[in-house]
């Protein structure tokens, strides 16, 4: 779903208290606000507001989701339901806290819950020669710009292990791993997120990228 289509969804539920007429921004204008003060005016009934967030970040979400659930459909699903979900709450939004960390708590919390209500499903599994460390961020380099059919071969193995070994750590590691390394959250972002300090964050990281560094030593 376009983000235009989850707006359209949603078209005329907008409310603004006290008899108050909105006007809804244009993007110069969201451009020059910092995330939060978006927010606020999705809060206050401004549709145009809340679909420039989700162009800003269906992306981010989709990709996200696609590395916690390993299934591009799924994927698709939940990010649109994140963004649901930060629509209905908009009238209890508070800009305490960035707007990121917000959003990724939304979706953290729903990748948590599908993990557990579908342990058994099969992941999608899609390799593509053209990613690189798409699972840890750990270099992954081939030297040839057209590599051989070995190099292909070795490439695709070490694509396979970096999913298997990132899929296997705890799963707070993982979803650690995910936001700090391809969402770029920092350590107190993410500890809100998990609702951790910041130094057992930190902790928790390095706890992850130790094992993964042990566990891929022969491919990297």
């Amino acid at each position: 779903m376009s983000s235009l289509a989850i707006g359209e969804a949603f078209t005329g539920s907008s409310s603004v208290g006290s008899g108050q007429q909105l006007r809804f921004s244009d993007p110069a204008t969201l451009a020059a606000m910092d995330d939060a003060q978006v927010m606020l005016r999705v809060r206050d009934g401004d549709d145009a507001a809340f679909n420039y967030l989700v162009d800003r970040y269906r992306r981010a979400m989709v990709s996200f989701m696609y590395r916690m659930v390993h299934n591009s459909a799924i994927a698709e699903e939940l990010s649109q339901e994140v963004f649901l979900r930060v629509y209905r709450s908009r009238a209890s939004y508070t800009a305490d806290a960035k707007f990121t960390t917000w959003l990724y708590r939304i979706a953290t919390n729903l990748s948590v819950n599908h993990a557990r209500d579908n342990k058994n499903e099969r992941p999608e599994f899609k390799a593509s020669l053209d990613e690189t460390d798409e699972e840890t961020g750990l270099s992954i380099d081939v030297a040839d710009a057209r590599p051989n059919i070995e190099q292909e071969i070795l490439r695709r193995e070490r694509l396979r292990a970096i999913r298997k070994h990132v899929e296997a750590l705890p799963e707070r590691q993982r979803m650690a791993v995910m936001m700090h390394k391809y969402q770029d959250l920092d350590y107190r972002q993410i500890a809100e997120v998990l609702h951790l300090s910041e130094s057992a964050t930190k902790s928790l990281l390095f706890r992850a990228y130790e094992t993964l560094r042990e566990s891929l030593k022969d491919f990297v």
